[in-house]
């Protein structure tokens, strides 16, 4: 897999050990789909194989379970970890150790992918187990949606169940994609449920999606806003036409000069989310906007290749890691960001990784 950060420097490896050869999940699939996009076919399929192969060789035994951080480079998938040499001891982080809904959808969208483009069933087989994993340990056995995932590992592991409007767009996108490939009725369960739930979170009175909801799983999370639940509803098979007001509601919420925040504190630029945007107003027939926020984008490309998260020294996001979390401690950081350099790739080409095609 791919190292999802270099170092503050611009190129290299992060100086943080729990960064220097961590290979997020969602910037790995991300890149299977941004390689894909721009026909470079044998490293896609590099990648995709690695991620199929985490899927199918977790150390805990769950098929179809993918963790959120694996380690970079070659050989058999491995959970991120790294050597503390002031405690002497091998240390873990419980969010990398841990599955989110919204990740192991991405590779599932990203094996999908895959499977489309060399008509080879290894990818749609694993989609389909990731989908199953979804359904049988994130969805919401007494409302509609998916909750957040799992924290942790072995006798430290603890369930999320806070629910994400994000996650959910993206669990109705593997889940409808499931459907049209594969005749079991619990895909098609799945993205309705899904559905539904990003219908719950739509405020038609001003245009926007809530983040969610609190641990509770009922209760609005009401404290911040989401600049992606307002752009990739714009990607979804049948996405409602009102929904086009959350773009609205995304410049004046989100927006920064020359693009937007990750949050309504307006705190500063975030690339991979401007990069979402400018893809988001393609998707919409809002051709020169969509190349304006790209012109920006293209100015945070760091020695090293990949493009910096934020030109801002942190940026915050109004979210909480893990919950342990006391504070809102999700900050993206002035790194060069794998992730953020996928979604430039996969808006510059128009390419919606919701449903595997050109806009």
């Amino acid at each position: 897999m791919l190292r999802s950060f270099d170092a503050a420097a611009g190129s290299g490896a992060a100086g943080n050990p729990a960064l220097a050869g961590a290979a997020f999940t969602y910037d790995n699939a991300l890149a299977v789909i941004a390689l894909t996009a721009c026909g470079r076919q044998a490293e896609a399929l590099r990648l995709g194989e690695a991620l199929r192969n985490a899927a199918l060789q977790d150390r805990a035994g769950s098929a179809g379970r993918l963790r959120n951080a694996y380690r970079a480079g070659p050989g058999a998938p491995l959970p991120n970890g790294w050597w503390d040499k002031a405690r002497g001891q091998w240390l873990e982080d419980g969010y990398q150790l841990g599955t989110t809904t919204g990740n192991v959808a991405w590779a599932g969208l990203a094996l999908l992918t895959l499977a489309e483009q060399h008509r080879d069933r290894r990818f749609r087989e694993t989609a389909l187990l990731l989908g199953g994993w979804l359904l049988d340990h994130c969805r919401d056995k007494q409302r509609d949606g998916f909750s957040g995932g799992v924290f942790g590992d072995g006798t430290g592991e603890r369930l999320l169940t806070w629910k994400s409007t994000e996650h959910n767009i993206d669990a109705e996108a593997l889940f409808r994609w499931l459907a049209r490939r594969d005749g079991d009725p619990r895909w098609q369960q799945g993205a309705d449920s899904a559905r539904r739930f990003l219908e719950s979170q739509w405020e038609a009175t001003d245009g926007h999606f809530r983040i969610g909801t609190l641990a509770d799983g009922i209760s609005e999370n009401l404290a911040t806003s989401g600049l992606d639940a307002q752009l990739w509803p714009q990607l979804l098979p049948a996405a409602a036409p009102d929904w086009r007001r959350a773009l609205d509601y995304a410049e004046r919420a989100h927006g920064v000069a020359g693009g937007f925040s990750f949050n309504n504190d307006r705190a500063g630029l975030w690339t991979e989310g401007t990069a979402q945007a400018a893809l988001a107003f393609k998707a919409v027939g809002q051709g020169l906007r969509a190349r304006a926020l790209l012109d920006r984008v293209a100015a945070e490309i760091s020695p090293g290749g990949y493009l910096w998260a934020t030109p801002e020294a942190r940026l915050g996001t109004g979210l909480a890691i893990g919950p342990d979390s006391v504070t809102a401690d999700f900050f993206y950081f002035h790194v060069p960001h794998l992730g953020a350099t996928a979604w430039a790739v996969i808006a510059a080409l128009g390419w919606n990784p919701l449903t595997g095609r050109q806009l």
